[in-house]
């Protein structure tokens, strides 16, 4: 079922499928609650799974020129409290990882799990602050070739040509997104500060999905990431890039499951 609610006077959809434990899924840069369709479908029947519009993203609201990962945090807060739901599992994927940190910095009461799906506590680097740049001005420049090449980008360059329907459904959400909810993510994402202290911190369960291939982020210095974390759970998905979720839905799914079950 589709919802809306307000915040800060614009409008936030978001889905509500399944009963019981909750879980909440956030997309990630030009992505939607769509994309994790393969994902509700199997989750929602043992979970109540709540998917959200990120700021600037499917049917969500844009809110000025930059969102920042706070921002978001503070949106999906007025989804979640909407429903009155105050423990929760949230996964992020990329973008949706760092907005599940500044969560959990924020609301650490309402956390009793996160997943990072292809996703870093760490900032950008220089160099990567640089490629930022280069993107908000390829957006800017023709938004439908910049999206159509980053999509690609995010899967497994091998997978490609098996997962053409994955990518042209991820494609035409990207492609849906306006040019100010691009440029007001990557400016958000461009200036988040470092995490990784919260993954050592946490008591709760912290599980990590990582592509072997993942072309945005690279598996080695995830898997280190991973190393900080109190209470892990580590999935590697030997075949995938940045898109596992989408590249090998049954795995992912499965994993995702045990690991909420864990959290509760």
């Amino acid at each position: 079922m589709i919802k809306t609610t307000t915040f800060k006077k614009g409008t936030v959809s978001f889905s509500d499928q399944g009963k019981g434990r909750v879980v909440v899924l956030l997309h990630g840069y030009l992505g939607s609650k769509e994309i994790w369709e393969k994902n509700i479908s199997e989750l929602a029947k043992t979970f109540r799974v709540i998917a959200i519009d990120l700021p600037g993203h499917g049917q969500t609201a844009c809110y000025g020129y930059v969102h920042s990962m706070e921002l978001m945090a503070k949106c999906v807060k007025k989804v979640m409290d909407s429903l009155r739901l105050k423990k929760y599992v949230v996964v992020g994927h990329s973008m949706g990882g760092y907005t599940t940190l500044a969560f959990a910095e924020l609301f650490p009461e309402n956390l009793c799990g996160l997943c990072l799906c292809h996703s870093t506590a760490l900032p950008d680097s220089e160099e990567k602050k640089k490629d930022r740049a280069r993107a908000i001005k390829l957006v800017k420049a023709n938004k439908r070739v910049y999206t159509k090449d980053t999509i690609k980008n995010l899967f497994a360059t091998k997978n490609l040509k098996y997962l053409k329907d994955e990518v042209s459904f991820a494609t035409k959400i990207a492609l849906s997104v306006s040019k100010q909810g691009a440029v007001a993510s990557l400016e958000g994402m461009k200036d988040r500060p470092n995490r990784d202290i919260i993954l050592g911190m946490v008591s709760y369960p912290v599980m990590m999905i990582i592509g072997e291939h993942d072309n945005i982020l690279p598996y080695e210095s995830l898997l280190a990431q991973s190393e900080t974390i109190r209470n892990k759970h580590v999935l590697v998905l030997e075949h995938d890039g940045h898109m596992g979720f989408l590249e090998s839905p049954l795995v992912v799914n499965k994993g995702l499951k045990k690991f909420i079950n864990k959290c509760f």
